[in-house]
């Protein structure tokens, strides 16, 4: 690996550090990241010098916890921050050891040490206890720099092997920390590579799954929040579905959502192949967005089907699923300390992923009340929750004909239509400047005026259309009406046709 994939603020720090006679390395997720050729989001440190020697080190810095971490300040280099942030931070934690975990999240007592080995021997997973050493450099142009790896627990054998397993017993981890056991299906959920056999694919070892199981309880003692912040990144990865399934399987789902359990071997009527919870995971699979919020709605959109479901067999019926499974979204989105933007757009999507509409009994007037009721900023994401509830019952066809029909309609019912609206003047300049009296010709002169900025835009200047207006207004009215009429309809009919074919709808 060359020493040059480590951002200059890391490597700078890395020789301060060095410098002053202590021993760092980069280590955990970014070194991870590293090795399967992915661009790290954070850096992380690990020394072995007293957290007050940290900050002697670097004056900017700060020292905020009771674990050995500092927070050095650096010039921004991450790609993904706000371009006008003042600066990023690189987290510098001495060598730790821990011992006993009362609350099954964090440790009761924190020692220092000096032996690396003993450092990562503490953390989770074998691919995030490895760590980097970048060489002094040879001259002061840095030439001739390398990166020695220290990797004591075989992560990088297990990085090859596609395999997730804890450092040392599974169940002593888990038993430090529950939330290790979302980090694994997290891990799992990320790096599963969709449409490869699971032979070659990503997995969690046997023992690592059996200890989830055994131990899938103690996660009610880790806070809403962090089983939140795990929970989100399954949804957004790249194979949420098998990461929601597996929460299932080793019972931490239980913890989690269990109103998604309900829908478990719950059959559907003649609209559905599949069972009610099978049908969410495939909604959830399918959803043509990467958007937490639209993704949430899509695993959710019918949890509250098995609370409705009345009769059995095709004929079953689960009237106002929708409406109930909103407010069950809203009570799940609560519970897991989601913000309350997301709450309240999940749940409007879950609330109206069952709108009505086929083509030719549907208005324009029936349109405008959807999207008043919806927001035209959501419309594009219902029809996200609606292609993935289509895909996840088993349809061939994301988006049939009507689907592409009321995206024209709402196309054609959003965007400011042909009218005078467009002009530079109105009604009441003509009344206030020309004297023109309200009625008949007024509206007359205005459509004329429209004609003639449709087929030369350049004219819509207010003093040339009053200027015009003042000629027009001593014509004959049915004169002026005629006149218009044509040239509006034609441009209203070219506007209608160039949004139909957007869309691929036939007139």
């Amino acid at each position: 690996m060359d020493y040059s994939v480590i951002p200059v603020p890391v490597l700078t720090v890395l020789d301060t550090l060095k410098n002053k006679g202590f021993r760092a390395h980069v280590v955990g997720g970014c070194v991870r990241d590293l090795l399967l050729g992915r661009e790290p989001k954070d850096w992380d440190i690990t020394t072995d010098a007293k957290p007050d020697q940290v900050l002697e080190s670097f004056p900017d810095s700060f020292y905020e916890n009771d674990f050995g971490t500092v927070g050095v300040k650096v010039e921004p280099f991450h790609k993904e921050g706000r371009p006008d942030r003042e600066h990023d931070v690189i987290e510098v934690t001495t060598y730790r050891a821990e011992s006993s975990y009362s609350d099954r999240r964090r440790p009761d007592q924190v020692s220092f040490v000096s032996n690396l080995t003993e450092d990562l021997s503490r953390r989770d997973f074998t691919m995030n206890a490895i760590a980097l050493e970048v060489t002094e450099p040879a001259s002061p142009s840095g030439a001739s720099r390398e990166i020695d790896i220290i990797d004591p627990f075989h992560g990088q054998e297990d990085i090859r092997q596609k395999m997730i397993r804890t450092v040392g017993n599974p169940e002593q981890r888990f038993g430090e920390d529950a939330l290790r056991m979302m980090r694994a299906v997290r891990l799992y959920a990320e790096l599963r590579e969709p449409g490869t056999d699971t032979a070659d694919n990503w997995v969690i070892d046997y023992p690592t799954v059996q200890a989830i199981r055994k131990h899938a309880q103690l996660l009610c003692h880790v806070s809403r929040e962090r089983i939140r912040d795990e929970f989100s990144r399954i949804i957004v990865s790249g194979n949420p579905s098998e990461g929601v399934e597996l929460l299932r399987t080793t019972g931490l789902l239980h913890d989690i959502i269990p109103e998604l359990e309900d829908g478990v071997g719950i059959g559907q009527n003649l609209h559905h192949k599949y069972e009610i919870y099978e049908h969410n995971l495939l909604a959830l699979r399918y959803c043509p967005s990467t958007k937490l919020d639209v993704r949430l709605a899509s695993l959710l959109h019918d949890v509250g089907k098995p609370r409705t479901k009345r009769g059995e067999g095709y004929r079953s019926t689960f009237y106002n699923h929708d409406h109930v499974g909103a407010r069950m979204t809203k009570d799940i989105l609560r519970r897991l300390r989601y913000p309350v933007s997301i709450i309240e757009r999940v749940t409007l999507l879950v609330d109206n992923h069952l709108f009505y509409y086929n083509v030719g009994e549907v208005t324009e007037a029936s349109v405008r009340r959807l999207i008043k009721r919806v927001g035209l900023e959501n419309m594009r994401d219902l029809m996200a929750v609606r292609i993935a509830d289509r895909l996840g019952s088993g349809v061939p066809k994301a988006k049939p004909y009507k689907l592409r029909h009321l995206e024209y309609m709402i196309d054609k019912v959003s965007n400011d239509p042909v009218s005078v609206k467009m002009l530079a003047i109105g009604g009441s300049d003509l009344m206030n400047d020309l004297g023109i009296e309200p009625g008949p010709k007024l509206g007359a002169v205005l459509d004329v005026l429209l004609s003639e900025v449709i087929g030369d835009p350049s004219l819509n200047l207010r003093d040339s259309l009053l200027a015009r207006a003042k000629s027009l207004s001593k014509e004959d009215i049915d004169t002026l009406r005629e006149r218009a009429r044509e040239v509006i309809e034609e441009k209203k009919e070219e506007d209608d046709r160039d949004i139909r074919s957007r869309h691929r709808v036939a007139k």
